[in-house]
């Protein structure tokens, strides 16, 4: 993804980079984390502590700067995001920050209503191959 792409994409409003990580997510069958040398980077907004997940390699690795400089973009496969990540996150009181950029925190989200809404993109993209 070029650096233009990348500018672009951190224009989008919040709604904008939503929709565009779920389309992403379930076309590459992938989201990206940051992770360290204890395992998945948190991000605190006013009321959550949350995983932030972004649409590509690219876009989570901007994060990994200043206090994340050490820290290295990692893709989930789709199918373990669902069958663990959303389970384990709603059991550990965790909720999902989507597409956070450097002038937006993004959209803070409970884990299930993240995993309906790839459902439904799934089914949406499923339904169009045919």
């Amino acid at each position: 993804m070029s650096q233009a792409t990348n500018h672009q994409l951190n224009n989008l409003t919040c709604e904008e980079r939503f929709t565009h990580f779920i389309e992403q997510a379930v076309s590459q069958k992938e989201v990206w984390i940051l992770t360290d040398e204890t395992g998945c980077v948190m991000l605190n907004t006013e009321d959550e502590e949350c995983v932030p997940v972004w649409p590509s390699f690219a876009t989570a690795q901007e994060w990994a700067n200043g206090d994340w400089k050490d820290c290295a973009a990692e893709a989930v496969d789709l199918k373990t995001w669902q069958l663990r990540w959303s389970e384990g996150l709603e059991q550990d009181g965790f909720y999902v920050v989507v597409f956070p950029v450097e002038n937006s925190e993004g959209t803070v989200i409970h884990p299930q209503d993240l995993d309906a809404d790839l459902r439904k993109q799934i089914k949406a993209h499923n339904k169009a191959k045919k």
